[in-house]
């Protein structure tokens, strides 16, 4: 059930950042005078709340079906037809896993990640990450650019380089959406996807794919050629990205969830359920993506120049290809795809950059002017890329955005595990053995394959290079002592004991439970506090 409304009876408080505690009142609010769509969570359990849970899980599930995946999906399928399939099943089983982890952080603390990494690392620390936790929207953000320039090349022609530009006009999009609501937001975004699914169906069910041959490549895992490492790492990028915590945490303080047992377990079981369904759909299109692909550039009947175009496949030449195989239609589903895919994902991309910024800084500002910002530093790279290398410059601009994020994941993936295993922030919510295990194991699988492909890259790059022996020596020197500092942080944030002492809302010696004990907060409003107005004001402004 949805409410605008803001009960003037009940004091507007605001979990502090720092160590002001609990503000109450008229007089001390951290935001004044706020009215903002808000989504209630009745009481009653019942299995009819997982329709209000729904949403977060579709927002967040843009950033595995976002031009980026697009980009890496055509490329695995046209080089390896359907064997790097079971890097999508892989990834999507893992990304379920570590986004319901976001999910219960949120849900269990009343914070999201970005502001637990502020008031748990020392300044220089938090400083770093919130740096690299930019770059990793910046990243993001860079596909979404480049997917609706090609998008907007394949339906009218536009010249890439000015698509480009046109992208910046997304933030006045954004703007004007989101003065409808998160109700309505959610179900454009659920739209969206919903269009990319038939787009890409329809599309396979034209081609034909041997069925038998995409089940093998699901469930036997295989990596064959010099290449297939690679790809595997920019699919694992493209699925799993760092922004996406940070985003997902903050998301579901957009429910008031009931400050009770039962009602924080079943919003966390809810949001659970609610995101194994979303990444259940972006799965499948992701699987579609390369089959298609696959299909297509694995066929007899290709001519010569269609071959040449399966050898470096990107975003731009894939229109092309469907056209010539499938007909002109294909491609046209195709670019409808791609453009619901771009801009969709720039809602998403803005939202975490907000998040971030607020999180790691306390600092909040105006999302128009958050939203230039961030597709600003996306759009200068683009665009140069493209003027110079055109759309193939511009495809492999895409391939090194996605390896950035996978490159980072673990600076926003090791806080997320070591804050939710911690009882001290989590109290009876802290993840068990099995699941810490669990997650510990898919983590390190995931760094462990980064490390190795930029090791092997490096030395590669420096024996094939052109340069003199002294200048390889020196050059040598300085990659692997990045490469060592790179380690050292992983190792340093993997081992550090976690030392902020915080408790779940309203458990012993929390800070709200303490102001509920003193009798500053009514029954009603101790049940209803969540989500904090300074996220849904800053989510939704009016």
């Amino acid at each position: 059930m949805a409410a605008s409304e803001q009960n003037s009876s009940h004091p507007q408080f605001i979990t502090s950042h720092d160590d002001r505690g609990i503000f109450g009142g008229p007089s001390s609010p951290l935001i004044d005078e706020i009215e903002a769509d808000q989504i209630i969570v009745p009481q009653e359990g019942s299995w009819k709340n997982l329709f209000v849970y729904m949403g977060p899980g579709f927002l967040v599930s843009i950033a595995y079906i976002d031009p980026g995946n697009f980009e890496t999906d055509l490329q695995s399928g046209a080089q390896y037809k359907y064997e790097l399939l079971w890097i999508i099943l892989a990834a999507s089983i893992a990304a379920l896993i570590i986004q319901s982890l976001a999910a219960k952080l949120g849900v269990v603390t009343g914070k999201h990640l970005a502001e637990h990494c502020r008031a748990e690392y020392a300044t220089v620390s938090n400083f770093i990450l919130w740096l690299l936790a930019e770059l990793a929207v910046v990243a993001c953000d860079i596909p979404e650019v480049i997917g609706t320039a090609f998008a907007l090349n394949m339906l009218f022609r536009v010249p890439v380089w000015c698509g480009v530009l046109i992208t910046g006009l997304s933030t006045l999009l954004l703007l004007l959406l989101q003065q409808y609501g998160v109700r309505k937001l959610e179900f454009l975004i659920a739209f969206l996807v919903f269009t990319m699914a038939i787009c890409f169906f329809v599309e396979l069910g034209y081609a034909k794919p041997q069925y038998s041959e995409i089940l093998k490549g699901l469930f036997v895992p295989q990596l064959k050629g010099d290449g297939a490492t690679g790809l595997a790492i920019s699919l694992l990028g493209a699925m799993v990205m760092p922004h996406n915590l940070f985003l997902h945490s903050a998301l579901v303080l957009s429910r008031r969830v009931p400050r009770s047992v039962h009602g924080t377990k079943e919003g966390c079981r809810f949001y659970t359920i609610e995101s194994a369904i979303a990444l259940s759909l972006a799965f499948l299109i992701n699987v579609s993506i390369i089959s298609l692909s696959g299909s297509v550039c694995s066929s007899a009947n290709l001519n010569p120049d269609d071959k040449t175009k399966c050898d470096d496949l990107d975003l731009n030449k894939a229109s092309f290809l469907l056209k010539n195989v499938l007909g002109k239609w294909s491609s046209k589903l195709f670019a409808i795809a791609l453009l619901a895919s771009g801009q969709s994902s720039t809602i998403t991309g803005t939202y975490a950059g907000q998040y971030v910024m607020q999180g790691f800084l306390n600092l909040r500002i105006t999302p128009w002017k958050r939203n230039l910002l961030t597709r600003s530093l996306a759009i200068i790279p683009s665009l140069i890329v493209a003027i110079i290398g055109g759309s193939t410059g511009a495809g492999k601009l895409i391939i090194i955005a996605s390896m950035i994020l996978s490159f980072e994941l673990p600076f926003a993936l090791l806080p997320l595990l070591k804050f939710t295993s911690s009882k001290t922030k989590m109290g009876s919510y802290a993840n068990s053995f099995a699941t810490s295990a669990l997650t510990w194991i898919i983590s390190s699988f995931l760094m462990a394959i980064n490390i190795y492909y930029l090791i092997t890259s490096f030395i590669k790059l420096l024996l094939n290079s052109q340069l003199q022996t002294i200048s390889k020596v020196f050059s040598g020197i300085f990659g692997f002592a990045a490469i060592l500092v790179y380690l050292a942080a992983v190792v340093y944030l993997a081992l550090r004991k976690n030392r902020k002492n915080t408790q779940p809302l309203l458990s012993a010696g929390s800070e709200l439970s303490r102001v509920c004990d003193n009798g500053g907060i009514d029954a009603e409003t101790s049940i209803y506090n969540l989500p904090r107005e300074d996220i849904v004001s800053m989510q939704l402004p009016q």
